[in-house]
């Protein structure tokens, strides 16, 4: 796991976060799903892997007042905080691996772009849902947005595991109810195509 943050701090150090194949200057898709929630402006969200990613921003744009990002790249959030200037106050940021952090808080909203479909080991993939178990609330909202079966089989050097809607409903098994599924292309800063598989459930609270 250490290699891993490594990799990824790397990363950040030696690029800028507007070149890396997965940026978006307007995570459009992220955000209609979001605002389909119908959550509250003072619900608790949490952004998994969100490093620098730009939404946040379009978040607090919206005015939700209780977002959290959680990312163990320390460049990707310091990327994101010195975007934000003083508006980064109004941010927690966890400097944390999502597969080993204690969560103190619970959420009304799990989102993540970034971090699932890295998981390829199945012993991964199963304390990533304890996590989420442990972080969402009932009734609470899940949004994981993977690269689909079309999808790159790797992406910055290292291998991905693709999903259907099939793999990612089994994954979450029956305690969450499946809201939908949109499939996007997204274009890289590169201008090649990457195939995403989003996902939106809900928690039950029977």
């Amino acid at each position: 796991m250490e290699d891993r943050r490594r990799h990824w701090e790397r990363l950040y150090e030696d690029r800028d976060p507007d070149s890396v194949s997965w940026y978006q200057q307007n995570p459009a898709r992220s955000l209609i799903l979001i605002e389909e929630t119908s959550l509250p402006a003072d619900a608790p969200i949490i952004d998994i892997g969100g490093g620098a990613s730009r939404l946040v921003d379009r978040l607090l744009d919206l005015g939700y007042s209780r977002v959290t990002v959680l990312d163990f790249a320390r460049a990707a959030l310091h990327h994101a905080q010195e975007r934000l200037g003083v508006r980064s106050r109004d941010v927690r940021w966890l400097d944390a691996d999502v597969l080993e952090h204690q969560f103190e808080h619970s959420y009304a909203l799990w989102h993540d772009r970034a971090v699932f479909h890295f998981l390829t080991d199945p012993a991964e993939r199963d304390r990533y849902l304890a996590q989420l178990e442990a972080a969402v609330e009932l009734n609470g909202h899940v949004i994981l947005a993977t690269f689909g079966l079309d999808g790159p089989e790797s992406c910055s050097g290292l291998p991905v595991q693709r999903h259907s809607a099939e793999s990612l409903t089994d994954f979450l098994g029956k305690d969450f109810e499946v809201v939908g599924f949109q499939e996007e292309a997204h274009h890289t800063p590169s201008g090649s195509v990457q195939h995403f598989l989003y996902g939106r459930f809900r928690r039950r609270s029977d």
